[in-house]
């Protein structure tokens, strides 16, 4: 699989960087491939994208997401439970508190690249 850049801008993410020469040298296969597009589905909820945008910022527990989305804590924990299934986010817990934060800078860079992409 060869991965070509047909930006018609200028992205980081250009022709020749060292991710898409360590991709296309691997060549995944369709198990990588649809794994990755189960990954993909997960950003593909709004609820779930603001959750992370909060989770950007540092660890909250469900309360404080909740506060923060103007949304119930019965919502923001079922889809915090699909984020966590996804290893996009990962726990804490203090006492009888639970913290969620993002699992990794992947999942920020991840979003922020989405991010720059809509905004170009």
């Amino acid at each position: 699989m060869n991965i070509k850049n047909n930006c018609t801008h200028n992205c980081t993410h250009g022709a020749g960087s060292e991710l898409e020469k360590k991709i296309s040298a691997i060549s995944p296969d369709e198990t990588v491939l649809f794994d990755t597009a189960e990954l993909l589905k997960v950003f593909g909820d709004s609820t779930r994208i603001r959750i992370i945008f909060v989770l950007c910022h540092g660890e909250l527990c469900v309360s404080d997401i909740a506060d923060k989305l103007k949304m119930t804590q019965s919502a923001i924990s079922h889809q915090l439970r699909v984020l966590k299934q996804a290893r996009l986010v990962s726990t804490r817990r203090d006492g009888k508190t639970i913290f969620y934060s993002l699992c990794d800078d992947h999942v920020k860079t991840i979003f922020y690249h989405a991010i720059e992409h809509v905004m170009e």
